[in-house]
């Protein structure tokens, strides 16, 4: 699997993120948290001066399913099925986001695919200010399966 060190210097070189202006400012050196900010600037605000929907949402897209191939290894798929993105008010200055995995949900993942089924944990991550208020929320749904059985039960 890949070092986290070199793992967030190439997200922060990935265009689409130079272009929104979204920096990966931490990546454990396990892969279960991850943290990733975005200041409003003249090329990332909608017609209201305030942070594009879009580019919120792309500051999280794919964190839950890249950390989870790097913390389950090469024996798992792991791709993202859906996702939902709430404005709860409008996006002005830096935002956040910090992303986790505890042990609770590997284990939980471990034990729904052990007989090769496919398991679709969702997973929730606070877009906030400055002040840690939430302006977004989004849902992540995955879809995660252990490649050794190709043919599971319930795909």
């Amino acid at each position: 699997m890949m070092n986290s060190r070199l793992f967030k210097f190439l997200l922060n070189i990935y265009p689409p993120y130079i272009g929104a202006g979204i920096r990966i400012r931490k990546v454990a050196p396990d892969f279960r948290e991850i943290v990733v900010q975005m200041r409003l600037r003249w090329y990332n605000r909608n017609y209201f001066n305030t942070h594009f929907g879009g580019s919120l949402y792309a500051m999280v897209d794919p964190f839950y399913c890249l950390m989870l191939v790097q913390v389950l290894g090469k024996d798992y798929i792991v791709w993202d099925q859906a996702a939902t993105i709430e404005f709860l008010k409008p996006g002005r200055g830096m935002v956040l986001a910090v992303l986790k995995i505890d042990d609770e949900q590997v284990q939980e993942i471990l034990s729904q695919t052990a007989d090769g089924r496919k398991y679709l944990p969702e997973y929730a991550v606070a877009v906030c200010d400055e002040a840690g208020e939430q302006v977004a929320r989004v849902n992540k749904v995955l879809y995660i399966r252990k490649k050794d059985n190709l043919t599971p039960k319930n795909q």
